[in-house]
């Protein structure tokens, strides 16, 4: 039975002392793109630079830890060699990370006699990549339960991934395979030991923890304040590709680092630019938009779907549920004849799901399947929204991939390893969909003004930037009880596709 507003608002405020985060620098606003918003709308080429410059400085990161990534390496190594698998966990931006990290070795990352080895696994199982499961960080539970689950044992070597450092699901995984395996975890994260350790107790505990090694990969603060996926997610994907792409040669490492910052910074980011003024004509137009790829399948599907929480879009609609409303933008990988083979072909091996009671009508394989990702989804589209959509087609090509959308067609040639352009890919993506949600009226400065808080960590960055706006329109700042208080009030009543920010603040100005 579900709780009333005032009830859910106090059950939260007992707990919320641990999910304050806003200290994190991962949570902070980012003071080269507090107009970000503005720029998107009125100078597109200049925040295509703007991200640039975010994501170079980003990778160098990765550069400053080479040391570190050598060393989880030759883990790696010692796991393969000695008949172990690696299994990567995160939650959200992070566990679709860690399935596309699986997906790069299975198509020829590592040696194909370790393609079976390298184990990737998130919050809420593969249902997730395509759909956000509410409350699923935030179970301990769950964590331990998926990976006991996967058959996790001693021998093998875990790695959490988690941007912020203080994902419950991650580190109570991590945690567990501590006391399942005589092999160190790792923990990799993007904010410095001292501020986790102030902020949440669950961080400090793991941070202090001698049985687990620690990857930390200080980004600072995202380009959207909070928008882990922007830095942080790309800083992280390159170490986890580093590290077993030279299992066996660590000593290459440094080099490929360089050479990957180097390619990103010579990027022409602002031939993007088109695509994104093209595409938000589509929907103002009241137009759709299919991404097909038969090569970047997880890369395409991560930046689309992750605009659904993110910006409080309709998420891709479930054929199975024909209430749901019509996405903005879908995914096709056109090579697939049936919605099975296109999972298949996508994550390169058979969808693993959760079929648990009471989670598996969200989570399980029934399910899974009501998202039809093969060439059919065009049919589908066109029957639910009485139109064709238009084609944003993703290819490689060339020792690169292409990007064709309309009449703007437009080639990056990378001339490396297909990891390396999945990586390029994606912080292009990056780009191009937080400016085209910017010149959608979608946040503010570069506050998520319409961030859907369907967790707890999530709850608190909507009640931080309720009161930081209330500050910037010279409001009497509420507290945070308060405004706590308000936004599950609101919550209750708003439409799923509204801004719980902005109607709370609202609802605050006229109190």
């Amino acid at each position: 039975m579900a709780q009333d507003p005032q009830t859910e608002a106090e059950a939260f405020l007992k707990i919320a002392d641990q999910f304050r985060l806003g200290e994190l620098p991962t949570e902070q606003s980012h003071p080269d793109t507090w107009n970000l918003s503005e720029i998107a709308q009125h100078d597109l080429k200049r925040g295509f630079l703007l991200f640039q410059a975010l994501d170079v400085a980003a990778l160098r990161v990765v550069e400053s830890q080479v040391g570190r990534i050598r060393e989880l390496a030759r883990a790696i190594e010692a796991v393969f060699l000695s008949g172990g698998r690696v299994f990567l966990c995160g939650c959200g931006a992070t566990g679709r990370l860690a399935l596309t990290v699986e997906a790069l070795c299975r198509e020829g990352m590592v040696e194909e006699s370790f393609h079976d080895a390298v184990i990737g696994f998130m919050a809420g199982g593969d249902a997730a990549l395509i759909r956000s499961l509410e409350g699923f960080e935030d179970r301990e539970d769950f964590g331990c339960r998926q990976l006991e689950e996967l058959g996790f044992r001693d021998g093998d070597l875990m790695v959490g991934i988690t941007e912020g450092g203080e994902t419950p699901f991650v580190i109570a995984a991590t945690v567990r395979a501590a006391e399942l395996s005589s092999v160190a975890p790792w923990f990799c994260y993007c904010n410095s030991d001292d501020v986790l350790c102030d902020v949440a107790d669950r961080s400090k505990s793991i941070l202090l923890d001698d049985r687990v090694e620690r990857l930390p990969l200080i980004t600072g603060p995202m380009a959207l304040a909070g928008s882990t996926r922007l830095q942080a997610t790309p800083v992280q994907l390159t170490a986890m590709c580093l590290a077993l792409a030279h299992h066996d040669q660590p000593g290459f490492i440094e080099l490929a680092a360089g050479e990957l910052t180097y390619f990103v910074e010579s990027l022409d980011y602002t031939a993007m630019a088109p695509f994104t003024e093209t595409e938000q004509a589509i929907y103002a137009e009241g137009g759709n938009v299919i991404y097909e790829t038969a090569d970047y399948g997880l890369t395409v599907l991560t930046d689309t779907t992750e605009r659904a929480p993110t910006f409080s879009l309709h998420p891709f609609e479930n054929i199975q549920s024909p209430e749901h409303p019509a996405s903005l933008s879908y995914l096709s990988l056109p090579n697939s004849a049936a919605p099975g083979d296109a999972w298949r072909a996508m994550l390169g091996r058979a969808p693993r799901t959760l079929e648990w009671r009471g989670v598996k009508d969200r989570a399980g394989l029934h399910y899974l399947m009501g998202y039809d990702i093969s060439v059919h989804v065009r049919q589908h589209r066109a029957l639910k929204t009485g139109q064709e959509a238009e084609a944003f087609r993703v290819f490689s090509e060339d020792q690169g991939f292409t990007l064709q959308l309309g009449k703007h067609r437009q080639h990056f040639g990378v001339s490396e390893a297909p990891w390396v352009e999945n990586v390029m890919l994606k912080v292009l993506l990056n780009a191009h969909s937080t400016l085209l949600m910017g010149r959608l009226e979608r946040y503010e400065g570069n506050l998520m003004t319409w961030v859907r808080p369907s967790n707890n960590k999530l709850i608190d960055r909507a009640i931080r930037y309720i009161r930081q706006l209330a500050e910037r329109r010279g409001m009497t700042v509420p507290s945070y009880e308060v405004t706590c208080h308000a936004l599950f009030r609101v919550r209750a009543i708003m439409a799923p596709d509204a801004s719980v920010v902005l109607k709370t603040l609202e609802a605050l100005e006229g109190a």
